[in-house]
């Protein structure tokens, strides 16, 4: 029988100063913190924006709302909590007339929290199911996936999530080795599949990420609730992004640049038949990115950056 333990690894938000001032907070502002975790983010923002500021904090993940509260218990009604998607944000902010507001944070990915988390199958360094679930009411886990797909379907999500190079080779592994039910039994497949042909990561780090990425549609959800996240910001108000990888930084980065521009058309196209009108402005003109010393004392927040755009 499977045992689920609440970790012991403490909540480093990354950039927290970087991010205040990407957001502008300011006393009496109403912020939206669409991944609130372990919620240091979000008490940061909330100390900023006292008095008199209001935070609504967004997780799928119950056992990280549950650290949340503790954390942010001192603030009593200022901070509100929602189990939910971040993709619903609009939905979620409007149902309870948490609208317009002065700023919208998103920290994505994986939380030390989850990541150190027993049962939950994020982590190849520990015996767990092949879960990587963020919400237990999600249907597909890894287990699904690993034990389902094709071959060809599992090559090409590895390919499109993990940007790994030796996918076919592990797909083809996976599929001659299932069922697969474990993340050491799954991480052992990687291994023998490939080797250890990479000089800084495990082998097997592509293929966690991207299986925990189609198992939470995280691409998917991101592109839906920056739509919605534009649309909730009052005048002048910040978009805040802080991305871990490529595959999400590639959609800010795209959103934030269409959402700049007045016509997108393609061109070759002489007169713009789009009539798309520029929703935001660029607060910063390329990712910023942590400070050696916030990067000396918590490696893993060294690939963060962070983008930041301001509503029109």
């Amino acid at each position: 029988m499977n045992t689920t333990t609440q970790p012991t690894v403490s909540h480093k938000p990354v950039m927290v100063g970087q991010v205040l001032r990407a957001l502008a907070v300011q006393p009496g502002g109403r912020y939206v913190d669409c991944t609130v975790g372990g919620g240091g983010h979000a008490e940061a923002i909330l100390e900023a924006a006292s008095p008199g500021g209001l935070l609504l904090g967004i997780d799928a993940d119950p056992r990280a709302l549950q650290a949340a509260h503790s954390r942010l218990a001192r603030f009593g009604d200022a901070a509100l909590l929602v189990e939910g998607n971040f993709r619903d944000v609009q939905a979620i902010c409007s149902s309870r007339g948490f609208d317009p507001v002065h700023g919208i944070l998103f920290d994505l990915g994986l939380s030390s929290l989850q990541l150190a988390e027993e049962g939950r199958g994020f982590s190849f360094q520990m015996e767990a199911p092949l879960d990587m679930r963020f919400s237990p009411q999600q249907e597909i886990t890894a287990a699904d996936i690993v034990n389902t797909y094709s071959e060809k379907a599992l090559a090409d999500l590895l390919w499109r999530y993990g940007q790994e190079l030796h996918s076919g080779r592990i797909a083809r592994r996976i599929v001659r080795d299932r069922p697969l039910e474990t993340t050491t039994q799954l991480a052992e497949t990687v291994e023998k599949a490939v080797g250890h042909r990479y000089r800084r990561l495990h082998p097997a780090t592509r293929t966690f990420q991207a299986l925990r990425i189609a198992v939470n549609e995280e691409l998917d959800n991101l592109a839906a609730a920056l739509e919605g996240s534009r649309d909730l910001l009052g005048h002048g108000g910040r978009l805040v992004v802080i991305s871990f990888h490529s595959l999400e930084a590639a959609i800010v980065k795209n959103f934030f640049r269409q959402e700049s521009h007045d016509c997108i058309c393609p061109p070759d196209v002489p007169v713009c038949v789009c009539d798309h009108k520029a929703s935001l402005k660029l607060a910063t003109r390329a990712a910023v990115r942590p400070a050696p010393s916030e990067v000396e004392a918590n490696p893993r927040c060294r690939s963060a950056r962070l983008r930041a755009a301001e509503r029109l």
